[in-house]
C-alpha cells in the first residue's frame, strides 16, 4: 500500500525561523487562552461525562497556559 501523505514533520505549515522566544511563547499564550475559552463554552452546553471531558481539557489547556506565562516571566521578569 502507498502511503498519500507525506512523513512528519510537513513544511506545508511551520513558524518562521527568525522568530523570537518571546514572540511565540506570547503567541502561545494568546492561543492557550483562546482554546480554554472555547472548551469553556462547548462545556457549557453539555452534560454528564461529555462535559467533565471537556472540563478537564480545559484545565490541560490553562495549565499549559500557566507554564507558557511562567517561560514568559523567566524571559522578561516584570519588576
Amino acid at each position: 500500500m502507498v502511503k498519500v501523505t507525506p512523513n512528519p514533520p510537513s513544511t506545508m505549515f511551520m513558524v518562521a525561523p527568525n522568530i523570537d522566544t518571546e514572540s511565540l511563547l506570547a503567541n502561545a499564550c494568546e492561543s492557550l487562552a483562546s482554546a480554554n475559552v472555547m472548551l469553556a463554552e462547548f462545556a457549557a452546553v453539555l452534560n454528564g461525562h461529555n462535559r467533565n471531558t471537556v472540563l478537564g481539557i480545559a484545565q490541560i489547556v490553562m495549565l499549559g497556559e500557566l507554564a507558557v506565562n511562567r517561560a514568559l516571566d523567566n524571559i522578561d521578569p516584570q519588576q
